[in-house]
């Protein structure tokens, strides 16, 4: 089957889960006033479904190619990206004095979620320029910005991220790219990356990299990296395009999935190099980065709703088909049943549905903050919400991207036999979400950032602040008295209070041990979100269960209840008793 967007569960979770409405209320989104975000949801959905969708199984048999430093990507990918384009889809976010929208990252994020269930491979490239936009505009020159926002935001023009090189993984202390200053303004970059999403094609007239690279005299370490500009193609002072720079395509990487996005290893400056420009100031070039990293976080996972979105769909429609073994209450000799009837194969399904819709709010909880961070006039309210945003990015980035691999597997397990049989399309599924968890740094990193950088913040007021948020809807949950909750008020008050422990421990445990500490960052990170995952479904199904369809929300948020954060007290003793079984480990690898 193909992929219809979920709208009506898409905007109910931005409403009643992110505080759509109260955005609006507020006066912090005034243009989604009057059902304009049910508007371009609603247009998005059939873009996504119509137009891209289709392409997904194409792009995956085709992939990209490269011969002679050209690269090509599938059959009706470069129509499907000119008529997206065209239709202002890339605009939606951008900068309103740059040909952008200026729409809030709520909105963006639903529609990032569509493009990406539709295709993830076509959805990575724009997902990129949208990252590089933010970069340049918050920390270009007024020359750069003139020169290359409108056509970036208009999706003219593409942006690539060039981080990694060979050597480094995601150690950015060991970047070797060099840039020479000439005296004119600009740089001559050189050096090798890798993995650069869409770094080579033809989608677009020009594309625009923003380079990581050192400075002859900079410091070592991540102190001395500075962010440049290079551009494929030089740009006239008329606008129009120049030379070709000196940077190429030196190869493709053939990858476990996303085959229709071409992955580049990147060489600049095989002619004496490449040229570029400063973005930011030098050496700070990782803080100008991070401003287009935190959106990439963002959506990665929302990359890993997406594939989760389209696992579950596919594996539904295949259980209410594909007929195998009769019901457990049908009269002998009865016809095979649809599998949906099989208890089992029902637990799947719910399994599939319940962690999207908890990775589902949990992303837009986190673009819901970032638009009160950037919005708010009080400054106090502004930095609560940033603060905010800061904790969820690493749950939301791990734990979305984690239930996208999860999800997409399950949906293999659902179809049995012809889930392992790519012609079904359940197996690219899983192929293309093994690489969500690495994008963007690894979940191991985000767990991590959560714990050392991030439960820290205002004294850990701004974590327990959440927390106590959380035991505020376990509370409306066993105040409701609604049958369709069944246990969840229980399993969702064990969850919180397990968090809520395990993060009295860790703060307490950083300081004086952080190598105890960071052995259960993981675990920690898992344990935040099925405690924020369970509340959001709760108070969705809260919302709504008076309403027409109320009750299969009340049934996904039991279901996740029940079965899923009933994990969170054993989460919690992994982290506050467990750091002793990971430094044990020295006598399994000591040989």
């Amino acid at each position: 089957m193909s992929y219809r967007a979920p709208v009506d569960d898409i905007l109910a979770t931005m409403r009643h889960v992110a505080g759509l409405d109260a955005l609006i209320a507020e006066g912090l989104a005034p243009e989604l006033e009057g059902g304009v975000a049910e508007a371009v949801l609603d247009e998005a959905a059939k873009f996504a479904s119509d137009v891209i969708a289709p392409l997904n199984k194409v792009g995956d048999r085709h992939g990209s190619s490269l011969k002679d430093g050209v690269v090509t990507t599938p059959p009706g990918w470069k129509e499907a990206y000119t008529a997206w384009a065209e239709a202002g889809w890339n605009a939606l976010p951008g900068p309103e004095e740059h040909g952008g929208q200026g729409l809030p990252a709520l909105l963006q994020s639903a529609c990032t979620e569509m493009w990406n269930s539709a295709s993830l491979a076509f959805a990575l490239g724009p997902l990129l320029t949208v990252g590089a936009i933010e970069a340049l505009h918050a920390h270009g020159s007024e020359h750069l910005k003139a020169t290359y926002l409108d056509k970036l935001v208009s999706g003219e023009w593409m942006g690539t991220m060039n981080l990694t090189e060979p050597q480094a993984g995601s150690d950015l202390n060991a970047l070797r790219s060099k840039a020479e200053p000439v005296g004119d303004g600009t740089y001559r970059i050189t050096g090798q990356k890798i993995f650069i999403t869409y770094g080579e094609h033809e989608l677009t007239g020009n594309i625009i990299h923003l380079v990581l690279a050192r400075l002859p005299d900079a410091p070592a370490g991540t102190r001395g990296i500075s962010l440049f500009l290079v551009p494929k193609y030089l740009v006239n002072a008329d606008g129009s395009l120049g030379a070709h720079n000196d940077l190429r395509c030196s190869g493709i990487e053939h990858k476990l999935g996303i085959h229709a996005s071409p992955t580049c290893s990147m060489a600049f400056g095989d002619k004496g190099g490449a040229i570029g420009w400063l973005i930011g100031e030098e050496n700070r070039g990782l803080a100008c980065m991070f401003t287009m990293m935190n959106n990439a976080r963002l959506n990665v996972a929302l990359q890993g709703v997406a594939i989760a979105e389209r696992a579950y769909q596919q594996a539904l429609a295949f259980a209410q088909e594909r007929r195998q073994g009769a019901a457990l209450d049908a009269p002998k000799g009865a016809a095979m049943s649809p599998i949906i009837v099989h208890p089992d194969i029902r637990r799947m399904l719910m399994e599939m549905r319940a962690k999207t819709q908890a990775s589902r709010a949990i992303s837009y909880m986190l673009a819901a903050c970032l638009d009160r961070a950037k919005r708010e006039t009080d400054p106090a309210r502004a930095k609560a919400a940033a603060e905010r945003a800061a904790i969820l990015t690493p749950v939301a980035k791990a734990y979305a991207t984690d239930i996208g691999i999860e999800v997409a597997s399950t949906g293999v397990q659902v179809h049995g036999g012809m889930g392992f049989v790519e012609e079904t399309g359940a197996a690219q599924h899983l192929r293309d979400a093994r690489i969500l968890t690495i994008y963007e740094g690894t979940n191991g990193i985000q767990a991590i950032d959560l714990a050392l950088r991030k439960l820290p913040l205002s004294g850990g007021e701004a974590v327990k602040a959440l927390i106590a948020e959380m035991r505020g809807v376990v509370a409306e949950v066993e105040a409701a008295n609604t049958p369709g909750f069944g246990h969840s008020a229980a399993r969702l008050k064990a969850a919180v209070d397990a968090l809520d422990r395990a993060t009295d421990w860790m703060l307490a445990t950083m300081g004086e041990k952080p190598a105890e500490a960071l052995a259960g960052a993981t675990p920690y990170l898992k344990l935040f979100a099925l405690a924020q995952g369970g509340t959001g479904l709760a108070k969705k199904a809260l919302a709504l269960r008076s309403e027409e369809g109320g009750l299969s929300h009340l049934a996904t948020c039991r279901f996740f209840a029940e079965h899923l954060a009933t994990e969170a007290p054993a989460l919690a003793l992994a982290v506050t008793e467990g750091a002793g079984a990971v430094a044990d480990s020295d006598a399994v690898f000591a040989a």
